[in-house]
């Protein structure tokens, strides 16, 4: 039997912990739902969809924006 060094050698995998969170949220608002299972909107507000999506837009806004926030044109690098 091999027992980890006491040393402490945990990797964390970060991806894995968000999604073991994310389920527990999930969790958390069926069990608190009334209706038998979570709509569409309700796992997306949950899960933080929409919020995310903002902010992948505003990210999008301003990479098309110039080095002084202006819209870039043909000549800026």
């Amino acid at each position: 039997m091999h027992v980890a060094p006491v040393g402490g050698t945990a990797v964390q995998d970060h991806v894995a912990l968000a999604e073991i969170e994310l389920c527990g949220d999930l969790i958390i608002a069926a069990s608190a739902a009334l209706e038998d299972r979570l709509s569409l909107a309700s796992i997306d507000e949950v899960l933080k969809v929409t919020e995310e999506r903002a902010r992948g837009e505003h990210a999008a806004d301003d990479r098309d924006r110039g080095p002084v926030g202006r819209p870039r044109s043909a000549g800026d690098a």
